[in-house]
């Protein structure tokens, strides 16, 4: 199914395109420009080990080293892995190496997803009314809902952080007619998982993951900015907002490395809204795909042989720990 379904997206996004023209675009590209993105690319996964560090110390206090390691394999997993088995094998290594709770460290990845969307549906919806393009006032409206309700949902999780003990007892009852051993097992896991939401606890820690967050998804930005540049497109910085906000949804298919997916989400969203044309648009999205996923996820083979793992053992590791294949 996930096979059919990349190929399909892939034979949608090249089947109108012109090589001739593509190649030419490739050419004129600005190879210093898209050095620049890699760098910028590389130093992202710094601030989100940066991050997830934040969001880890309610739980216990975890080298830098172990965190950018299990952050590295963790989205190598996330790309070349079907069903994004990455996002589960990230806070499981990690517990393991630093012998913290599994499911507490996987509700700091929960909260970390959970502030990665109101960053980027905030960064949209500030960023739509300084675009050129009429987008209309209702994408300008769902951009402002949706960063309204992504706020909503980060409010919910901190009222089940400042509560952990309503959250246990709530469980309790859920599964209260189910046999006492697999009752007991589900309770202590929400109970884990509370402890992981204890940055929402506390209002410092909190601020500084949303400054982490900031700088994140601008280092992330501003790479897309860089290669869009690199092909000549014009395209202000603030509109990399806009730009990485299609991404996203992009990413969110459950193919590998979001392909297809992520290609046809840049060379919509820069030809609506900075009048691109299709088959520049197009070369821009394959060297930005190649920008973000190849060179951390070279990385990340490195940290695997170091550590003797290899994808086949990933995918035993995400069948242990979740059930499923």
């Amino acid at each position: 199914m996930v096979t059919a379904l990349t190929a399909a997206l892939l034979w949608w996004f090249v089947k109108d395109l012109d090589w001739a023209e593509m190649g030419r675009a490739f050419a004129a590209a600005n190879p210093w420009l898209v050095g620049g993105a890699v760098l910028v690319t590389l130093q992202t996964y710094l601030l989100r080990t940066w991050r997830w560090q934040t969001l880890l110390g309610p739980i216990g206090p975890v080298a830098f080293g172990p965190t950018f390691r299990a952050t590295v394999i963790g989205f190598t997993a996330l790309f070349v892995l079907p069903a994004r088995v990455g996002e589960v094998l990230r806070p499981y290594l990690l517990a393991k190496e630093a012998r913290l709770s599994v499911s507490a460290t996987f509700a700091t990845v929960i909260v970390e997803r959970a502030i990665d969307l109101t960053t980027v549906l905030l960064l949209f919806a500030c960023a739509l009314p300084f675009q050129s393009v009429d987008v209309g006032p209702e994408t300008t409206v769902a951009g402002a809902g949706a960063a309204v309700a992504a706020i909503v949902a980060l409010g919910v999780l901190f009222a089940c952080a400042g509560h952990p003990e309503r959250l246990g007892r709530l469980v309790d009852r859920l599964t209260g007619w189910l046999p006492a051993r697999v009752a007991a097992a589900i309770g202590r896991f929400a109970r884990k998982f509370a402890e992981g939401l204890g940055v929402m606890r506390d209002p410092a820690a909190l601020v500084r993951t949303f400054g982490w967050s900031l700088a994140l998804w601008a280092s992330i930005c501003l790479g897309i900015w860089l290669v869009t540049h690199a092909f000549g497109l014009t395209m202000p910085f603030v509109g990399s907002f806009i730009v990485v906000m299609y991404l996203v949804v992009g990413v969110a298919a459950p193919t590998p490395g979001g392909f297809g997916a992520f290609h046809l989400a840049y060379q919509f969203a820069v030809m609506t809204y900075f009048g691109a044309g299709a088959d520049t648009a197009a070369a821009a999205a394959i060297v930005l795909h190649l920008v973000s996923f190849v060179p951390v996820s070279v990385l990340g083979f490195v940290f695997m042989w170091r550590a003797g793992l290899t994808l086949g053992s990933l995918k035993r590791m995400n069948t242990e720990e979740t059930g499923q294949p």
